[in-house]
């Protein structure tokens, strides 16, 4: 990643997700694309943590989004969703965004879930820096295109392990 001031990542509000809908169209035009609605509900779900990434004029630049599951000694958590405008990725901003949902799973002791493109190199990529390793694959998983995934999985514990550049 090129040297780049820290991203500066916030809690996600209403007020931001018409700007996440209009995102979610144009990154996933391809795959079923999350409704503004879906953010709405996504957003009020009190197991769900959602995060913003901002440009220097505060613009929504990316979000994420995470689930926290399981009774309180036994959590796990799921990714939803990081996304990044295209116009601003290879910045770091999404690193900082899976920093943040990481740190929401390290404070419950969580094992993290995602699945990922199985074509999405840089994502991937990301991910296995941060300590996810593959654990599957599910075929047809993204609709209507009839992309597989890779599910993968980062063990409880791993933040001391991660490779932060």
């Amino acid at each position: 990643m090129p040297d780049t001031p820290a991203t500066p990542v916030s809690a996600l509000t209403p007020a931001d997700l018409p700007r996440c809908a209009e995102l979610e169209a144009q990154l996933f035009a391809g795959d079923s694309p999350w409704p503004l609605a879906g953010f709405v509900a996504e957003l009020r779900a009190a197991h769900n943590r959602y995060f913003a990434a901002r440009a220097d004029d505060g613009t929504l630049v990316g979000y994420a989004g995470v689930s926290v599951l399981g009774p309180v000694d036994d959590r796990e958590c799921e990714v939803h969703t990081i996304a990044v405008d295209p116009t601003h990725q290879g910045r770091g901003h999404g690193r900082a965004l899976l920093d943040a949902l990481l740190a929401v799973a390290d404070r419950e002791n969580a094992a993290v879930y995602l699945e990922v493109r199985t074509d999405n190199a840089p994502a991937i990529a990301l991910y296995e820096r941060t300590g996810f390793t593959v654990a599957g694959t599910r075929r047809n998983y993204y609709q209507p295109s009839g992309a597989d995934a890779y599910t993968m999985v980062r063990p409880a514990g791993e933040s001391a392990k991660e490779d932060h550049p």
